[in-house]
């Protein structure tokens, strides 16, 4: 209760007062001064630190690619790549093999 009654005084007195602004030269140029000094702010902070924030986060990235890296066996045995390999191979002699020709060539040429 005694809450309701602290918003009703508050309120009633921002009624009363009616404050309002008013837009002025002055409040346009705080309001451009303080966007200019917020932006080369960001803009000195971020030359600074950046080099330092980016090499976190690149950090970051390679100790969780490395995991994945890791959780997936990691190298492979170099028997299984040589398998890879010839399979690899002795499936692409077939397909050539089996290629068609599919129509013949046609040399269109510029009419002026």
């Amino acid at each position: 209760m005694a809450i309701h009654k602290f918003l009703i005084v508050v309120i009633n007195s921002f009624v009363e007062k009616r404050i309002m602004q008013e837009a002025s030269l002055v409040g346009l140029f705080k309001t451009i001064l303080i966007i200019l000094l917020i932006y080369f702010g960001l803009k000195i902070i971020f030359k600074w630190f950046g080099p330092l924030i980016l090499k976190y986060f690149m950090k970051k990235v390679g100790e969780k690619a490395f995991k994945g890296f890791t959780q997936n066996g990691g190298f492979t045995d170099q028997r299984e790549q040589e398998s890879k390999a010839d399979h690899i191979g002795k499936s692409s002699t077939k397909t050539k093999e089996k290629k068609k020709p599919v129509g013949e060539y046609i040399d269109y040429e510029e009419i002026d």
